[in-house]
């Protein structure tokens, strides 16, 4: 499964770098992937659960960014 490199979670600096549809890009595929782990999670699928939540935090940084913009 993925490690926490490989989720390919961008710096906050490289977010405020983003346009305002790069960000809303970046956002729902953060949000399909936050999905997808924890619905696997529920099944017992999911082996890795610590990467949930940096990528939970993760989304919430970008809807921040997205608020203030």
């Amino acid at each position: 499964m993925k490690e926490l490199k490989d989720l390919n979670l961008k710096t906050k600096d490289a977010l405020k770098k983003l346009s305002a549809e790069k960000l809303i890009e970046e956002l729902h595929s953060a949000q399909k992937n936050l999905y997808v782990m924890k619905m696997k999670n529920v099944v017992g699928e999911q082996k890795q659960t610590h990467l949930i939540k940096p990528l939970r935090r993760y989304v919430a940084c970008m809807k921040t960014l997205q608020g203030q913009a």
